[in-house]
């Protein structure tokens, strides 16, 4: 079903309450309470299948509800993970989305190549679409929706299958541009790193149902359950007598003198030195050494520093 819900703040201008949406016999999202508000940029984190997109589909109206209700405030556009660009100019692109929206015929130019120039392809606007670099046409992508002046943005996954040299760059062109005094932007991104760089609050999805939110320095930091840390990259894990303590590679480190010993099963090089599987009596362990490191069977001591503590 689908009603009015009245927004608990004057800034929120999507409110969506116990949003569901169900394919066929099986709740693809469940129970998902989620307000975006002007000026925040909110980003959803999770696995493939985790139901990130289908959420922003159905924030948008492009599902059915199967329980729950959103309410919309002003204008809103979204964009998916292909380009779909016309066969036309660059420009042209981007006046079309104008046209859709109703933009006055006079204004269309002057606010396309504004949002050309907002994204760094102005250079483009004269081109065909069809010549376009695959990061060239996320960039022009971005432009038709941002031209639109939206008073909410949603965007699945607006990075994904770029090489990381031009995801990087993409990266910081539009950290700048989502976040907007006068628009929500909620975005699906692929890893934490994105996360990082441009959210001010994160959602973590698992099994179509939200597990963490806040802002990331929290939810990254202090995951409040077992299965948000390991998502998350606490993949390290040990039993004591206060409960369950999960720890990433990086707050893991060799030490003669450390407390915990273990026996390394797995050896791996990566890009900053190696990585060892280090196996407990109480659980299992990830730390990067620099070269030479122990070899597999190596009895090595361990000390952990920060990390997050789950009780029980």
């Amino acid at each position: 079903m689908s009603g009015a819900v009245a927004p608990t703040g004057s800034s929120a201008v999507v409110v969506a309450r116990g949003l569901g949406v169900r394919r066929g016999r099986s709740d693809v999202i469940a129970e998902v309470d989620l307000e975006l508000r002007r000026g925040e940029v909110t980003a959803i984190l999770g696995p493939n299948g985790a139901g990130k997109s289908t959420l922003l589909a159905g924030l948008a109206g492009l599902l059915p509800l199967s329980d729950g209700t959103v309410e919309r405030h002003g204008r809103l556009t979204s964009a998916g993970q292909m380009a779909a660009l016309a066969r036309r100019s660059v420009r042209a692109n981007v006046e079309l989305a104008l046209a859709w929206w109703g933009v006055p015929r006079g204004q269309r130019r002057r606010r396309a190549e504004a949002a050309l120039a907002a994204l760094g392809v102005a250079n483009l606007s004269e081109r065909s679409a069809a010549t376009l670099s695959g990061g060239e046409a996320r960039r022009v992508h971005l432009a038709r929706v941002l031209a639109v002046e939206p008073d909410v943005l949603l965007l699945d996954e607006p990075f994904a299958g770029l090489d990381p040299t031009v995801r990087s760059e993409l990266l910081y062109a539009v950290s700048d541009l989502l976040r907007d005094p006068s628009r929500a932007t909620c975005l699906v991104v692929h890893d934490r790193a994105e996360a990082w760089a441009l959210a001010d609050r994160v959602l973590v999805l698992l099994a179509g149902r939200v597990v963490a939110s806040g802002p990331p320095e929290e939810v990254f930091e202090r995951p409040p359950t077992p299965e948000a840390a390991r998502f998350l990259g606490f993949s390290g894990e040990i039993r004591d007598g206060d409960g369950l303590l999960m720890v990433r590679p990086g707050q893991v480190a060799l030490d003669p003198d450390g407390p915990l010993v273990g026996t390394v099963t797995r050896r791996i090089l990566v890009e900053d030195g190696v990585r060892l599987e280090v196996e407990l009596a109480g659980g299992e362990l990830s730390v990067v050494a620099m070269p030479p490191a122990p070899d597999v069977g190596d009895r090595v001591s361990l000390r952990t520093f920060g990390g997050v503590r789950f009780k029980g």
